[in-house]
């Protein structure tokens, strides 16, 4: 089940409903056609399930098809609201899955009974309609949670947060709302604009929240399902946005055919259509977007995860700079990895695990859509299909931010690293035969391996990175560059899960590679983001205003958008 932009998964689920033998049969009868409860329960599954999940095979996390034959509806239910419970009790199987996904799903608790029997329904019709069999499991005995990479340091630095804004509800569905980006708008009159999956832009003028544009409605094929990575994915303000009204948005689509500017072979599915578009405002002033818009680049990608996740202009080049005006481009694999295609990635013929570099107003691209600006670092290599390509070798490039001449990036890793990378031009990342410092294998993903002392290598290295004994899916952030003394040249970022906050020092030479926690209270009281948004499933962004130098922290999980007021530091006892 999906938790995150990222897909964290319900390892745990599978972990705890394959305790027993695999030998009982299901005992709901088949049939050729979905109950009215079967296609809610579907819907359900399409929505926090499928991003990782396949019934019949694994992908992210282990595959469901049987799972319903082994415990009873009640016991099910019980472990899906606390799901902790099934490996703190210590059963081997449970122990041995988690182990080998090294993930742990967070309670859904939100979902109603009715709605868990419902997915769990779906499970079983697909289970006996298909004959599937529960996986089975290789007990491992080893030692838990063995730490791979240097552990998050906690120090004395605290923060504390006052309530901004809450954004309303965007679905009865949980979570209630997706937001994801905050841009303020470029006036620098401190107005902010946050964007929900779900297809919504929001307006936010001192703490007035209202609807600025509505994807739903001006996209016919939007879609924002299945899983939690798909929707309304980034936007940026163009630079020059108050004299030409431009905005970038990505989004996606259904496959209906539409030709792709990146495409593959068709006997590979195509899950969905990542769209980047150019949208221009009639009027600037205009609280409400009207206009029209026009695509400017469409790629196919084999599975509903790690897509064109954010966008952004470089805030500090200035007007005859040659990256003045260009616009990156974040896309992930797009799932093409755990679908068994690695070859659809890292590699000069592919957009899919890229950051690409494109003039919007040129028209050199093989669509003629956009430019090519002509210090793209493949521009003259003669291998290299897609010219656009800044750099490449990424799994989920799930944040981008500038700073000092300095491109930030924060990588979501598979199972064993979160990652912070510093974007060299032309640089290869290594996904998917490198996580970390380690390599991988795209046989498998749920283990890495360490690499020889004496290897140089063309792959560039983490900047930072922490292991999943400490979190499981990164937020990326900034470099906070405001008046709060104690955050100054501390890029700050989070792990979007467990709502972990995290920094690491920013010097000229980056000289400090480990990673920090930074602690919150509030009313002079230690506390976390668990405890403040009620729910165990924080699902953190982190953002910031480059003109006010404001810190802002989102929470999904409760829809409150919390701004950073003071922070100090505790004398260590």
């Amino acid at each position: 089940m999906t938790l995150t932009l990222r897909s964290f998964c319900c390892v745990a689920l599978a972990s705890f409903l394959l305790l027993n033998c695999v030998g009982r049969k299901q005992s709901t009868p088949a049939g050729s056609q979905l109950t009215s409860a079967d296609s809610q329960g579907k819907e359900l599954f399409t929505t926090h399930c499928v991003a990782c999940h396949n019934m019949d095979q694994e992908e992210i996390g282990p595959r469901l098809g049987g799972i319903t034959s082994l415990l009873s509806e009640k016991e099910l239910i019980a472990f899906i609201k606390n799901p902790i419970h099934a490996i703190e009790s210590g059963n081997v199987r449970a122990v041995s899955l988690s182990k080998r996904y090294k993930m742990i799903m967070p309670p859904f608790d939100f979902l109603k009974d009715e709605e868990i029997r419902s997915i769990l329904g779906y499970i079983a019709s697909e289970t006996s309609l298909h004959h599937l069999a529960p996986m089975e499991v290789k007990i491992d005995t080893g030692a838990s949670n063995a730490r791979l990479g240097q552990p998050v340091i906690k120090t004395g630095l605290r923060i504390e947060l006052e309530d901004f804004v809450t954004i309303p509800p965007s679905s009865e569905k949980m979570p209630r709302t997706r937001i994801a980006n905050m841009r303020p708008h470029p006036s620098q009159d401190g107005t902010l604009y946050v964007s929900d999956q779900r297809g919504l832009i929001y307006r936010i003028k001192g703490k007035e929240v209202t609807t600025f544009a509505d994807l739903r409605q001006d996209v016919e094929n939007f879609v924002n399902e299945p899983g939690l990575g798909t929707g309304l994915g980034s936007f940026a303000f163009h630079p020059d946005y108050l004299s030409n009204g431009l905005i970038y948005i990505t989004h996606t689509e259904p496959f209906k055919g539409k030709p792709a500017d990146y495409s593959y072979n068709d006997t590979i599915k195509v899950a969905l259509q990542w769209v980047v578009s150019e949208w221009k405002m009639d009027d600037v002033q205009s609280p409400v977007f009207k206009g029209k818009r026009r695509e400017l680049l469409r790629i196919n990608v084999p599975n509903v995860v790690h897509g064109t996740q954010d966008i952004g202009f470089n805030p500090e080049a200035a007007k005859g700079d040659k990256d003045y005006g260009l616009l990156y481009i974040g896309t992930g694999d797009g799932g093409s990895t755990i679908s068994k295609h690695p070859e659809l990635c890292h590699n000069l013929h592919s957009l899919l695990g890229t950051i690409i570099r494109i003039d919007p107003f040129g028209n050199n691209s093989k669509n003629g859509h956009y430019g090519i600006p002509s210090d793209n670092p493949f521009v003259e290599d003669k291998a290299a299909t897609y010219k656009e390509i800044y750099a490449y070798g990424f799994r989920n490039p799930h944040r981008l931010s500038w700073h000092s001449g300095k491109l930030f990036s924060a990588e979501v890793g598979e199972s064993n690293f979160e990652e912070v990378n510093v974007i060299v031009k032309g640089g290869d990342y290594g996904w998917n035969v490198r996580e970390g410092n380690f390599g991988i294998s795209s046989k498998d993903l749920k283990n890495v391996y360490p690499l020889p002392e004496n290897e140089t290598g063309k792959f560039q290295k983490p900047f930072v990175q922490y292991d999943h004994v400490d979190g499981n899916a990164i937020s990326g952030g900034y470099v906070y560059e405001g008046p709060i003394a104690a955050l100054k040249d501390k890029y700050i970022f989070g792990d979007i899960v467990n709502g972990r906050i995290f920094y690491a020092n920013i010097d000229p030479k980056l000289s400090d590679q480990s990673v920090y926690e930074l602690m919150i209270v509030r009313g002079g009281k230690e506390t976390n983001l668990v405890e403040m948004s009620g729910s165990k499933r924080v699902d953190i962004r982190i953002d910031y205003d480059r003109f006010t130098k404001e810190l802002y922290i989102m929470t999904k999980s409760d829809g409150k958008i919390r701004r950073v007021v003071k922070a100090y530091t505790l004398t260590q006892p």
